[in-house]
């Protein structure tokens, strides 16, 4: 019986062998193309051609073609291939499911091309409908083919991630609060394989995770941020609605870093969002590096503007008019000035929340001293407090140094940063950075002042700026979460410790349960005296069960649990979210207790992305090494000779080309920074790894964010 759908459907099975060496072939055509530099009309003709092919074959195999290992026509995937389109459908609707399968591979390419929006939008437009006539014809939704044996997840988490992109939504995000409406009382929120809609009823609620970390980094970072409530979509691509749980966050940042640079004499001011043309455009390497993000504003209601406004993509040109005007003498500076505010940047890369984003919130920093001396120190000391943000407060290890010529900051002299790193993706990112700008801004601002020490002679200041944003958010949840949700460090989480109360049950008489309630309320009150952040869930429509998991998934740093027998006992059982070890504490000794384990949580936290970072930073000093490690995920220090050409030829060096090896990371290897502590120190003589020229340090390498 088995074997009666290939007897039935004999023509896919020897069809696909011939087509595997079809794609091939093409795959090779395309490489020999795109290696002679080949005209684009005709490397696109090629591309198409191959979509077209690998589209053949997934619907014939079911799988999607990978170099070096030929998809079976199993009878299974010949049924599972042929159900929607061939065994029930008329032959229009086979047609039409081969066109949307077509269009969806077309659509898929040019988001990774980064395509012109426009282009993009008349591809998706054209998916949507030929999905709508596929409907109307069938009467059913339009379904990938899924993979032998697949429960469909697959499909759907790829359906959702590209309604995302479409139009911001979706996903995990909207169900993302609990589905209250759909979790029985008891539920407790199993992370089951990816059921949704249109799959059948299960008893499963959605409030646990449904990807893996290991498995599908993008769909898991995804369902953290939703569904631990970090964040709402926005019908604004590239924009999102940061909701309290991960605002808190940026709240503690806020509160340690100012602190901190309140000590060194800077203030708070705020500027204007609006920036001229001819101001932005006055410092030319500056706006060349910024002017594909700037976002304009041309008219107002129906009138067009005189001038187009530029939308701040950063400050230096709103501020560095005024600074003129504040600086006369030597005794006008030092000025140091910082504001938190948002700025936009129109990047046409796919948005990720918090990593990647068309407008974000930061500090930027705008100082200006007399002599180059105290601007350089202002440097390290603010890169050294960007490193205690995220050592000390979001528990990340970072690699402090130096940008390369080529990665420093527009119109800057050179521009320091701290680097963390993301093993589960194994690409490093960037974290804050501090830049010297020299008398660059200066000298095209005219901001000069009269040098006592010699009369007569104006002299121009010298700057610095520097920054963090809510980028540091995204890090944190990719550093720290595991498979089930976020873990927060206890420095920046809004909720320190929940108490939950346990066992109260129908039969439990009213008198004890009012006892419980009250032992809870006197645990948070002696907790909050002792300065810990707490709370008590006393929700009666979800079971503890339910509780328990929605706290993790939300990152708490600690669970008490306290119920009628700890009661009696005078003790209660502390839950820790990074290790979920249990410790059963003495009433008298919650304070005391719960402090201490604070402090460990946080402690064993670092410690453990530090023995990660130290894991996965290497060194290398030949480029066959430097490529092993880098594909291993690693991020790897090599001799370097500093060169912009030399650093370019690296990333094209250890780019993948996803036509023809599907999965690998595409992305070359950039410069992250030179390392004021490197892991080797450089012979006398030693080569640059392109073996080209004199190595002038060891740089680190990696793929990033």
């Amino acid at each position: 019986k088995t074997t009666a759908p290939v007897q039935n459907q004999p023509s896919p099975a020897p069809a696909a062998p011939g087509l595997y060496e079809q794609v091939a072939e093409q795959g090779e055509v395309v490489r020999k193309l795109k290696s002679e530099k080949a005209p684009k009309d005709q490397v696109d003709a090629a591309v198409k051609q191959l979509l077209v092919l690998k589209a053949e074959y997934k619907q014939q195999t079911g799988q999607d073609y990978k170099p070096g290992s030929q998809a079976p026509v199993s009878p299974v995937q010949t049924q599972a291939s042929t159900t929607p389109n061939q065994s029930s459908s008329p032959p229009q609707a086979q047609e039409l499911f081969a066109q949307v399968a077509l269009q969806g591979e077309l659509v898929r390419k040019l988001k990774a091309e980064k395509a012109a929006k426009e282009q993009v939008d008349e591809a998706v437009k054209t998916l949507l409908d030929l999905k709508s006539k596929y409907r109307s014809l069938t009467g059913e939704e339009y379904k990938p083919v899924a993979a032998a044996g697949a429960t469909g997840g697959e499909d759907k988490n790829r359906k959702e991630r590209e309604n995302k992109s479409e139009k911001q939504g979706g996903g995990g995000g909207k169900k993302g609060k609990g589905d209250k409406a759909s979790q029985g009382k008891e539920s407790s929120g199993g992370s089951g394989g990816g059921s949704g809609e249109g799959q059948g009823p299960k008893k499963q609620t959605r409030l646990g995770l449904e990807a893996t970390k290991e498995e599908n980094l993008a769909d898991w970072y995804s369902q953290v941020i939703t569904k631990a409530e970090m964040i709402e979509y926005y019908d604004v691509s590239g924009c999102y609605v940061l909701r309290p749980w991960s605002y808190s966050i940026w709240e503690a940042i806020k509160e340690f870093f100012d602190k901190e640079i309140r000590k060194l004499g800077v203030e708070n001011c705020y500027f204007p969002m609006f920036v001229s043309q001819a101001a932005l455009e006055k410092e030319k390497s500056h706006i060349a590096d910024f002017a594909p993000e700037v976002a304009w504003v041309t008219r107002s209601g129906k009138t067009e503007l005189a001038e187009p406004i530029a939308v701040r993509p950063t400050s230096e040109t709103v501020m560095y008019p005024a600074y003129a005007k504040w600086v006369q003498s030597h005794r006008d500076l030092p000025i140091k000035l910082n504001q938190w505010c948002n700025v936009v940047r129109w990047e046409f890369k796919h948005p990720q929340p918090f990593l990647r984003t068309r407008e974000f919130l930061w500090q930027e920093g705008h100082t200006a001293f007399a002599t180059k001396e105290e601007a350089a120190e202002e440097v390290l000391q603010i890169l050294d407090l960007y490193a205690r943000v995220y050592e000390e407060l979001m528990a990340i290890p970072v690699v402090k140094g130096r940008k390369t010529e080529k990665e420093k900051f527009a119109g800057g002299d050179y521009t320091t940063t701290v680097e963390a790193f993301i093993s589960a993706s194994g690409r490093a990112i960037q974290g804050a950075t501090s830049h010297h700008l020299g008398q660059n801004f200066s000298k095209m601002f005219e901001i000069v002042f009269e040098d006592p020490k010699k009369p007569g002679e104006k002299q121009l200041a010298f700057q610095n700026s520097w920054g963090i944003t809510t980028r540091t958010i995204g890090v944190l949840t990719m550093v720290h979460g595991d498979n089930m949700g976020l873990v927060l460090p206890p420095r920046v989480a809004c909720l320190q410790v929940v108490i939950i109360p346990c066992g109260i049950t129908a039969s439990l008489p009213e008198q004890e349960k009012d006892a419980l309630l009250a032992v809870c309320s006197t645990y948070q009150s002696r907790l909050l005296d002792a300065g810990v952040r707490v709370k008590t869930d006393l929700r009666d429509n979800y079971s503890p069960g339910w509780k328990f998991n929605h706290w993790e998934l939300k990152g708490v740093p600690v669970r008490l649990e306290v119920g009628p027998k700890d009661m009696q006992q005078k003790c209660c059982v502390a839950v820790r979210r990074d290790s979920g070890a249990k410790v059963t504490i003495p009433e008298a000794e919650v304070e005391k207790k719960l402090v201490t384990m604070l402090e460990d949580i946080q402690n064993s936290l670092f410690k453990k992305a530090l023995d990660d970072l130290q894991s996965h930073m290497v060194a290398a000093d030949t480029m066959e090494q430097f490529q092993k490690d880098l594909d291993q995920g690693k991020i790897v220090q090599i001799p370097f000779c500093g060169g912009i050409e030399c650093e370019d030829w690296i990333k094209k060096t250890t780019a993948k080309d996803q036509d023809l090896e599907p999965g690998a990371p595409s992305m070359g290897a950039k410069s992250l920074c030179i390392p004021f502590s490197p892991l080797k120190t450089l012979q006398p003589g030693q080569m640059c790894v392109s073996g080209k020229e004199p190595a002038q340090f060891y740089t680190l390498f990696g793929r990033s964010y």
